[in-house]
């Protein structure tokens, strides 16, 4: 069959019940001591009595004794009756007084003594009977005293019979009385050993009872506590690693419990926080790393647009000069007007054309360049770009080696754009290797056009960013917008085509002993 495991007491049953049991003792001690005082009180009572009968035994004693002598005169003197009976009545009211107090006292201690025993009730109620028959004695014999006898020897013997049986019986009832008396006191002093007896072991039973619920209630939940108080400082201190044992399903266990599913839930909570905290210092680092990019961009955006807006004047103010210098010289006479018109019409042009230029440029920056494809032969192309730099590669003392008959081949692209690259890469050669003074031009079957020069080259950790917008070599010739190769490969892989650069030339196809660098555009074929 099986048990119920009953549930185990709680903290509050646990102390309600050790409270109870130590007021259990409390009252119990009192009961004890409430009970031996009335029982102390009892027979104190019961002492106080005895002596006062003592004391009434010592009156009756004298009173007998006063009797015997005031009868023994009168029955001397032969008085007559009636003196007797005058001279005995006062003595013999005040011994009758006597007897009765003797008997009243004995019979309120015969009814107390329930609590004293059977044999306390028996021993009074003897004592009581003696004190009758004192008091038959003593008046038969002063009934026989004032008796209209005048008989004195009659009388002497009524009066020595009275005194011969009555002091036996007042003595046998004195002696009664002290000893009840020393039992009572006896009693009562048995009673204070028992009730100190008993008031130690109550006592002892309290103290023993105080300690068991110190050292095995008390004292173990103020160390639970102390434990309770060191997690909750732990917690304090961000110390969440806290496991409280919580077998126990009391007050305080629950309270472990809950102790321990809230460190768990605060180190759930640190454990987001810190990474929330680390997640956000790594937005912020990455924020504050692209905000330095941007503002580091800006600051070259700043840099380019003031070098651009330096190299636009400078474009923009050589075609303009020459113009300027022909219309001084025709205007003053010059020998050969139209050679000065022809100048300036040919300037002029080409101030046009670079403004178109520099319109796409800025177009190429918001993406709304557009580009007119159609059909283009590249050998006529290649030599419009060839007359177009004829005078800037004289002024720069270069020689242009390009082939004689240019193959015939047909791309597709935007004319103008694609002459303008072409021309891009000759100035291109011309600004940054110059002092090669050398530079060829190819044009292959497959639509491919190469400007390669005998310059110094191009340094391996600038290749990967000259076609960049702006972007200029490190090596000090910079010139120009930087925008010619960046812009280059924008139109050429708009229209399908490619840009490569190669440096330094390989040896079999170097134009002397300098680096070179060789840049080639290949272009879409186009329709026949």
């Amino acid at each position: 069959m099986l048990t119920r495991r009953l549930p185990p007491l709680s903290l509050k049953a646990r102390l309600g019940l050790a409270a109870g049991l130590l007021t259990l003792t409390t009252l119990l001690t009192a009961a004890m001591v409430v009970l031996g005082m009335a029982q102390v009180s009892d027979r104190l009572d019961s002492a106080l009595a005895a002596e006062r009968r003592l004391e009434e035994y010592a009156a009756l004693s004298t009173q007998v004794s006063t009797f015997i002598v005031v009868a023994a005169e009168v029955i001397q003197r032969g008085q007559p009756p009636e003196v007797r009976a005058e001279r005995t009545d006062t003595i013999a009211a005040n011994m009758r007084r006597t007897f009765t107090r003797l008997r009243a006292g004995l019979d309120a201690e015969v009814t107390s003594a329930e609590s004293l025993g059977l044999d306390a009730q028996t021993r009074r109620a003897t004592l009581s009977l003696s004190i009758a028959r004192m008091e038959a004695r003593f008046a038969q014999a002063h009934d026989g005293l004032i008796s209209a006898t005048d008989d004195r020897d009659r009388l002497r013997a009524y009066l020595d019979t009275f005194a011969s049986g009555f002091e036996p019986l007042l003595a046998e009832a004195v002696n009664e009385e002290k000893r009840l008396r020393r039992e009572i006191l006896t009693g009562i002093d048995s009673l204070r050993q028992r009730l100190t007896s008993v008031a130690l072991a109550m006592g002892l039973a309290a103290l023993l009872l105080c300690a068991a619920v110190y050292l095995g209630l008390v004292r173990p939940q103020f160390r639970r506590l102390d434990a309770l108080r060191a997690a909750a400082q732990r917690i304090r201190g961000e110390d969440f690693a806290i496991r409280l044992p919580d077998d126990r399903q009391d007050e305080i266990g629950q309270l472990y419990a809950e102790t321990n599913r809230m460190a768990e839930a605060l180190a759930t909570r640190a454990e987001t926080v810190a990474q929330d905290r680390a997640r956000l210092n790594q937005i912020i680092d990455e924020r504050t790393e692209a905000l330095r990019a941007a503002n580091t961009r800006l600051e070259r955006t700043d840099e380019d647009r003031r070098r651009f807006f330096a190299d636009i004047s400078h474009e923009l103010r050589t075609p303009l000069t020459v113009i300027l210098m022909e219309a001084q010289l025709g205007r003053q006479g010059a020998p050969d007007p139209q050679a000065a018109f022809a100048t300036i019409e040919t300037r002029a042009t080409r101030l046009n054309r670079r403004i178109d230029d520099l319109l796409r440029i800025a177009r190429s920056e918001t993406g709304q360049l557009g580009l007119d494809t159609a059909p283009v032969e590249l050998g006529a192309l290649v030599q419009d770009a060839i007359a177009e730099t004829a005078a800037e590669l004289s002024n720069a003392g270069m020689t242009l080696a390009a082939p004689g008959a240019l193959p015939e081949v047909t791309v597709e692209g935007d004319r103008n754009w694609l002459r303008q690259v072409i021309v891009g890469l000759i100035r291109n050669a011309i600004r940054h290797a110059r002092s090669g003074g050398a530079l060829r031009l190819e044009v292959t079957p497959d639509g491919t056009v190469a400007v390669s020069d005998n310059g110094p080259g191009i340094a391996p950790g600038d290749q990967a960013r000259i076609f960049d917008r702006f972007a200029q070599g490190s090596g000090g010739t910079a010139q120009g917008f930087g925008l010619g190769l960046a812009l280059a490969r924008w139109v050429v892989e708009q229209q399908g085509g490619t840009i490569a650069v190669t440096s330094p030339l390989p040896r079999e196809i170097a134009l002397g002993d300098a680096p070179g660098t060789k840049i080639s555009v290949r272009l879409p074929h186009g329709r026949a």
